[in-house]
């Protein structure tokens, strides 16, 4: 698990001027895997099959025609630790001649919560939309029971979508009761 804030002796501020939002490389695939895992069983109470959700990290990593996975970095003296990720995706739009990037994959390690790591990923993630000249929007989705992920898309001023996303999916079908 990743070190906390109070392991280093550092408030939320601080943490900021040390936090570097970038592309993933494949070297933080293992993080990427643990993190992914970990938001699925937080959130939806889904254990994921490791291996099938690394094959799938690495086939992103390896195919930016797909999409891509931005992380959070702690740079302090040698060290480096992964915070935080999310992955983007896209969805082409014949209504705007244009890509929407859907954030998907949002995770950041316990410890370092309310501490505005999300925050600085989607600014990034935005500033980078907006200055593509093929991106007509970023959205996201979010588990309907998920309230406090919802509270933090409102603060960074995401708005809920009149859209209701249905889905057949070959994989983690869900059971109804």
């Amino acid at each position: 698990m990743v070190a906390s804030p109070k392991d280093h002796g550092l408030n939320p501020m601080p943490v900021l001027d040390h936090l570097n939002v970038r592309l993933a490389r494949p070297e933080d695939a293992a993080t990427i895997v643990s993190f992914s895992a970990a938001m699925a069983l937080e959130t939806e109470g889904r254990r994921l099959d490791l291996d099938r959700l690394y094959d799938g990290t690495i086939a992103l990593l390896e195919s930016p025609d797909r999409g891509f996975f931005m992380v959070a970095e702690l740079e302090q003296a040698d060290d480096r630790q992964l915070l935080g990720q999310l992955m983007i995706t896209y969805e082409w739009s014949d209504w705007r001649n244009g890509a929407f990037w859907w954030i998907q994959s949002v995770y950041v390690d316990p410890a370092w919560r309310r501490q505005s790591i999300f925050r600085r990923m989607h600014e990034t993630v935005m500033a980078a939309a907006k200055t593509s000249p093929n991106v007509c929007g970023v959205r996201l989705y979010v588990e309907e029971s998920n309230g406090a992920a919802q509270a933090v898309y409102r603060k960074v001023g995401l708005t809920p979508s009149s859209y209701a996303i249905f889905e057949t999916d070959f994989v983690l079908a869900r059971t109804r009761v």
